[in-house]
């Protein structure tokens, strides 16, 4: 299956070194007339040993260009045979890393015969080639667009076959469920039984539950893309802005004694203990008063719906009726069932805190069964189980982060062994096919209980191994491949 336009027969060459002068650049080619191309500017030192090379060798030499009368040194990685990366004859030549040097070798190898590398276009011959799979395509686009040490070693896995791996041996047990039941039926008039009811039912719920745990995973992780999205909320002047400032280590967020100042939601990406968050400031909870206040309430309330992990805000100076409506506004959010973190901030401010008391946290999901239950007497002592934090002094930051990273890592479902298997464009991408998947095998599982043939657990069986295929790329469509290896630049 080839994407439309594409031309995998022909010689490609790309720059896959960043553009822009360094000290070295790098320019790819791939395919079988690579280095026929080669010649055409580089003469090896060894020319007798780059004509006969049979496995991949590294050869320096120089380069000759039309219009410039000095050689250059350079060297080629040279692969001749198909233990490329494309599965093919292919090479990389490294030069200096001068714009105009590059562009000039360029546009003499194109002249030569080589045609410029789509995007993405050298990955997806290592995918047609079978060298990788499409969740590990997408895979190196991950790495590509790695924004932290988290995400690239997410993405790493992915390519180390995590997500490919449990999907591979998925499709190898079903096949061979399927060869059993179809001799089967093939020696029908046989006293031969390939495959018992009891082993068969055996077979199915063990495909369903992996099922489950991919498609888990993904909803963990969809929700918030490759980010976990923590939400500040509370009352009007809680402090949430000022401890989003402190917690950014900027100044994003404008402050002031007056209520309301925030009027719009602000989100700042951070990394907390390796973790990869997305903070998000919201306006302060309060009665709608008019349309642009419940404009800001709605939105306030969608972020809270989207949250992987709740910070509620809880002045600790809080007067007694403050405390008591805070605590009503967070019963308020009963049923959106996303986990929480009570933290009592402007701890410096507060007269009866004992600050050699070591704070705990209150934690849980925002029902009507938790939500307020620790609040305070008038300037009490810490609640058993709260945070108490100062943006001012920092007091208290490094364990708050440390609490909502324990909290994120303690979801349900969200365990680090399953957490970092899957990005989220691969997630977007096998959602669908995960779900009819397992859709199949519970018709399957169904039918094999009622005793309705071994026809129809049959036909369901292909018919997940049909969506399993979509998922790994060994059934795919043109539309899809165009769509996924668009998205790489050019040059891998």
């Amino acid at each position: 299956m080839i994407p439309s336009g594409w031309q995998p027969d022909d010689t490609i060459a790309a720059l896959a070194s960043p553009p822009g002068a360094a000290a070295r650049g790098l320019i790819r080619l791939s395919g079988h007339g690579c280095r026929e191309v080669l010649e055409t500017c580089f003469s090896a030192a060894q020319p007798e040993q780059w004509r006969t090379a049979r496995q991949a060798t590294r050869f320096t030499g120089t380069l000759q260009l039309a219009g410039i009368s000095r050689q250059i040194p350079a060297a080629v990685c040279l692969w001749p045979g198909r233990r490329s990366y494309t599965g093919e004859p292919a090479a990389e030549l490294h030069l200096p890393g001068s714009p105009p040097l590059l562009e000039a070798v360029l546009s003499q190898l194109h002249t030569a015969g080589a045609r410029p590398a789509r995007p993405g276009e050298y990955t997806l011959r290592a995918f047609l080639a079978g060298r990788i799979d499409l969740v590990q395509a997408e895979a190196v686009l991950g790495v590509i667009d790695a924004a932290d040490e988290s995400e690239l070693q997410q993405a790493l896995r992915q390519l180390a076959g995590g997500l490919s791996a449990p999907v591979t041996e998925l499709r190898s047990r079903l096949l061979n469920l399927l060869a059993d039941l179809e001799a089967g039926l093939d020696f029908v008039e046989e006293d031969i039984e390939f495959v018992s009811v009891t082993q068969c039912l055996a077979r199915l719920d063990e495909g369903l539950g992996l099922i489950r745990q991919l498609l888990e995973q993904e909803r963990d992780r969809g929700r918030s893309g490759d980010r976990w999205r923590v939400v500040l909320a509370g009352q009007p002047n809680a402090g949430k802005s000022t401890l989003f400032n402190r917690l950014c280590g900027t100044e994003g967020a404008l402050v002031s004694p007056t209520r309301g100042t925030t009027r719009d939601w602000l989100a700042a990406s951070l990394n907390w203990n390796g973790l990869p968050v997305e903070l998000i400031d919201t306006a302060g909870q309060e009665q709608e008063i008019d349309s642009l206040t419940g404009q800001m309430q709605q939105q306030r309330h969608g972020q809270l719906e989207q949250a992987d992990l709740v910070l509620w805000c809880s002045p600790a100076s809080a007067e007694a009726s403050q405390q008591q409506e805070d605590a009503g506004l967070l019963a308020g959010l009963a049923g959106l069932s996303v986990p929480w973190l009570q933290v009592r901030t402007m701890s410096d401010l507060a007269r009866s805190i004992d600050p050699a008391a070591p704070p705990a946290a209150v934690e849980g999901n925002l029902t009507s069964e938790t939500a307020g239950a620790d609040a305070p007497d008038e300037h009490g002592p810490i609640p058993a189980g709260s945070v108490s934090v100062s943006a001012v002094t920092g007091a208290g930051l490094s364990q708050l982060v440390n609490l909502a990273c324990a909290r994120l890592h303690g979801t349900p479902g969200t365990g680090d062994n399953r957490l970092r298997q899957m990005l989220g464009s691969t997630q977007s991408r096998c959602r669908a096919s995960l779900q009819e998947a397992m859709t199949a095998l519970d018709e399957a599982r169904t039918a094999a209980a009622a005793g309705a043939g071994d026809e129809l657990v049959a036909m369901e069986l292909r018919a997940a191994l049909e969506e399993l295929g979509q998922v790994a790329g060994s059934v795919c469509t043109n539309d899809l491949l165009d769509r996924i290896f668009s998205r790489f630049c050019i040059g891998k």
